[in-house]
């Protein structure tokens, strides 16, 4: 059995344990029992501490920290004088893309080009089996030596009655009838005469040579094939290249705006005004020489709504080649236009937009409409006005209403790292 004392604020437990083994037992199982019960209460004590600190903590963190602002580049629009560009889809092909056709059938003995050859004028391309145009050949010229005998045999006969006659030993019939002898004569060595140059003719065609200088296209034939001037398929296409056509369309709104742009009466007046042109090749590189526009058809095709011009471009080293796509690019001088740089943009369906820079260094999402393009610059006919700025990059991360520190970049710079 325990009593407790006090003393000074402490207690002091003495236990009694009886010398009784029943009695030593049962105190052990209580002596347990207020252990164990101890040690709970001591954890859900220190676990109410923690619980109560942990709010308290979570209390003094729920106010927000304030967040600087974004440090970001700002430019300030202004009016350039710049050379804005249009380019147009466009087709290349050769000054003259000529069909290459047999005058005469019969079969390819020899095939003198390969595909894609440059040829010289006057060069044989295809050889045709020459010998039954030979042979007619031989047999014309034939006939004209038996028309040119016939001939000298009338001419002797006219020579022999024209003194008979004189003296009244024949009738001035037979005389008549011998010089009709003589011109029919004379009549038939020059149908055998043509016919020997017609076969001649079909000989020279046997032997088919290059009309002008350019490159060879596709050979559908082969040695032995069959050929002649019936035949659907041209033996092949030779491209004159030593200037290139490059046909082009405008849309009637752009038709409109062209001649607005250039001076002059009539379109053919409009078109000499027209500055030289460059082709942008299918990798996006420039052509090294530019061109000039020559032509504009004289209607619009109704079904694309276009109307076509062409414009010629020199090609002394033969780098183009009928069948090149690429596009042509007009440049016009414009003044007082908006410029800003394409980074300081992004799009939002279908429209183009930037952050202007408010007075509270709030920013504000603007639509914009782009007129023109230069280099990596965009032309602004509408949304920007001259001393307004606007956000030059990091637009990602704003949102219409949220306030930046504002570092000015001057549009000087920027055109001087990447010029127009």
């Amino acid at each position: 059995m325990a009593n407790g004392v006090s003393n000074n604020n402490f207690t002091t437990y003495s236990f009694n344990y009886s010398s009784s083994p029943q009695e030593s037992s049962t105190s052990m199982k209580k002596n347990q029992f207020n252990s164990t019960h101890r040690l709970i209460a001591l954890f859900l004590l220190a676990s109410t501490s923690a619980a109560i600190y942990s709010c308290g903590s979570s209390t003094a963190n729920d106010t927000p920290a304030q967040m600087p602002a974004q440090a970001l580049p700002v430019i300030t629009v202004s009016d350039h004088q710049v050379t804005a560009h249009r380019e147009f889809t466009a087709s290349i092909e050769g000054s003259r893309d000529i069909e290459i056709r047999p005058q005469v059938d019969g079969y390819l003995d020899r095939i003198s080009v390969d595909e894609g050859a440059y040829v010289r004028k006057g060069q044989t391309l295809f050889h045709i089996d020459a010998r039954p145009y030979l042979e007619q050949l031989n047999t014309a010229n034939a006939s004209l030596q038996s028309a040119k005998a016939a001939l000298e045999s009338a001419a002797i006969n006219v020579d022999k009655l024209t003194p008979l006659v004189a003296n009244n030993v024949v009738s001035d019939v037979q005389l008549k009838t011998a010089k009709a002898a003589y011109d029919a004569a004379k009549a038939n060595v020059s149908q055998a005469q043509a016919a020997v140059d017609a076969a001649k003719i079909n000989v020279g065609y046997t032997s088919i040579k290059a009309p002008a200088d350019g490159y060879i296209g596709t050979i559908p034939f082969k040695t032995g094939s069959l050929v002649g001037k019936s035949t659907m398929e041209a033996l092949t296409v030779l491209s004159e290249t030593k200037d290139i056509h490059v046909y082009f369309s405008m849309s009637e709104l752009d038709f409109l705006d062209f001649k607005q742009q250039f001076p002059g009466n009539t379109i053919e007046q409009k078109i000499k005004q027209i500055p030289p042109v460059e082709l942008v090749l299918a990798d996006n590189s420039i052509y090294p020489q530019k061109g000039k526009v020559e032509i504009v058809e004289g209607q619009f095709d109704k079904t694309m709504g276009a109307i076509n011009f062409r414009a010629t471009f020199p090609n002394v080293n033969g780098l183009l080649r009928s069948g090149n796509t690429g596009k042509v690019r007009i440049a016009r001088q414009l003044t007082k236009s908006v410029l800003i740089p394409q980074e300081a943009t992004f799009e939002l369906q279908d429209k183009v937009f930037v952050y202007t820079l408010l007075d509270s260094n709030k920013v504000e999402g603007r639509p914009v409409t782009v007129s023109d393009r230069s280099g990596r610059y965009y032309l602004i006919s509408k949304g920007l006005k001259p001393g307004e700025k606007i956000v030059y990059n990091g637009l990602d991360r704003l949102r219409d209403g949220m306030a930046i520190a504002p570092q000015q970049m001057s549009m000087d710079s920027l055109l001087t790292a990447n010029p127009i």
